[in-house]
């Protein structure tokens, strides 16, 4: 112990990077949606705290399967709904349950494309059946939601041919890969995908938003730690980035 207490003065006297002794891992188990924002505000959580954040991203259905069989985790990010399920199953923690914010559903192009028409609902649906192919995600609340907007809007027959139902971890690059000529996804994921450019959100009468919400498990290694990540995650100063990639902080 004396060692290490002189190798730290000595480190700190000739300038040398400090050198956690607590430095510890935080598993993450998140739904896709929140991808970019759990990314980057985790990328900042391990630079101010020295700590390693491990993120694993499923849709939420494979999130919640993988807690309820009693996969270990710290810290989770899903919809509050699904969140709130495996708080009373006691997974979760239910004091840590912080709400982070909520996002819409968008529609993402191949880069360079022409930019389809989302004012209006007519608009939207006329986007649909111009395209050859029209990826989303099969699970998950935003993909569940598309499948059943397509049949609201009428055009069921006419789509089928066309939807290409897809994994949660790989639906905004098929875009990129010319597979599909459009995504429809929680915007948030379109964010960052190279080759894709981001349309924008469906129109207000269409449109519905997904919450995201973090919370402890109750199993976790270091639970004050985690409890830290979490606050980092809903921090007043994560908003900016939040709405730069189309997340809106709020208040339930």
């Amino acid at each position: 112990m004396r060692l290490l207490s002189t190798f730290a003065a000595l480190a700190l006297a000739i300038g040398l990077p400090s050198v956690s002794l607590k430095a510890a891992e935080i598993t993450v188990l998140s739904g896709n949606g929140g991808r970019p924002v759990v990314i980057e505000l985790s990328g900042r959580f391990e630079k101010e705290t020295g700590n390693k954040v491990n993120i694993d991203f499923a849709v939420n259905p494979q999130v919640r399967k993988r807690v309820l069989d009693g996969e270990a985790f710290d810290v989770t990010v899903l919809n509050p709904p699904v969140l709130d399920e495996l708080i009373k199953a006691g997974k979760v923690k239910a004091d840590t349950r912080t709400v982070i914010g909520r996002i819409g559903i968008g529609v993402g192009i191949k880069q360079g494309a022409p930019r389809p028409d989302l004012s209006t609902a007519e608009g939207f649906k006329k986007a649909l059946l111009a395209a050859k192919k029209v990826a989303y995600p099969e699970e998950g609340a935003s993909g569940i939601y598309f499948a059943n907007l397509v049949k609201r809007l009428g055009i069921e027959e006419e789509m089928k041919s066309r939807l290409m139902p897809m994994p949660g971890e790989y639906n905004v690059e098929v875009v990129a890969d010319g597979a599909a000529d459009m995504v429809v996804v929680v915007a948030s994921r379109i964010y960052g995908v190279k080759g894709v450019d981001m349309v924008g959100l469906l129109p207000d009468e269409l449109q519905t938003w997904i919450g995201f919400a973090a919370g402890v498990s109750a199993n976790a290694k270091d639970p004050e730690l985690a409890l830290k990540l979490v606050k980092a995650l809903a921090a007043p100063s994560a908003e900016p980035f939040m709405r730069q990639v189309g997340l809106q902080p709020f208040v339930e």
